[in-house]
């Protein structure tokens, strides 16, 4: 089968250009302790071991790219959803083994826990008399540190997207990942993944001209 071209956005700055990682400036603060030092005691057997072992390896590889994920979802305390995701692979480490499987799984956690924090959020705020904070006045330094100030312009925009069309267009022009990978991680299909990133695009776009 041909594969589709994927077409640049027509926004300035381009999507795909302004959601590349981003350079790492040092964090405030050290950097959480991997899986095998904060979620089991000192493994046993072998088998523990090495569930230890690709779970460090997980955290050192991936630790970086899950926690932009997580900021660029929107999520307002990233550090804290990405280390709740380990913690389920950990305990569902023996189901998955592989660490492909492992890392679609990461991703989808991130994607489903920032989803229910925003909604938690959401309902939350429903129920104070205060107005919220601005997104920028509750994001952790770190997180914020993870991004380029023209960046920030278009993270605003990007995060007043519906959930489903904010992690189409991320999963999408900033992971890249393949129709079919976007949908595993969202759990849905790839005909809703085309929607999706579609409507993303025309509302991010329209977004986008407002702010010139």
């Amino acid at each position: 089968m041909r594969r589709r071209q994927h077409t640049p956005l027509p926004v300035m700055p381009p999507l795909a250009a302004a959601l590349a990682e981003p350079a790492v400036t040092a964090p405030p603060h050290p950097r959480p302790a991997a899986p095998s030092e904060i979620l089991a005691p000192v493994a046993s057997d072998p088998a523990e071991a090495e569930r230890e072992a690709a779970l460090a390896g997980l955290f050192e590889v991936h630790y970086a790219s899950m926690l932009r994920l997580a900021v660029l979802l929107g999520a307002d305390d990233p550090e804290n959803v990405v280390a709740e995701a380990y913690y389920q692979l950990y305990r569902k480490w023996r189901r998955l083994r592989e660490t492909g499987a492992a890392e679609a799984y990461l991703r989808s956690t991130v994607c489903n826990l920032t989803r229910m924090r925003i909604r938690h959020l959401q309902v939350a705020r429903r129920h104070v008399e205060n107005p919220p904070l601005p997104d920028d006045a509750v994001a952790s330094a770190e997180s914020t540190a993870l991004l380029h100030d023209d960046q920030r312009v278009l993270i605003g925009a990007l995060q007043q997207l519906p959930a489903r069309q904010r992690e189409a267009l991320v999963l999408r022009h900033w992971l890249g990942l393949k129709e079919s990978e976007i949908a595993a991680a969202m759990g849905i299909s790839c005909g809703s993944v085309k929607t999706h990133t579609a409507r993303g695009i025309a509302a991010l776009t329209k977004a986008m001209e407002t702010r010139r």
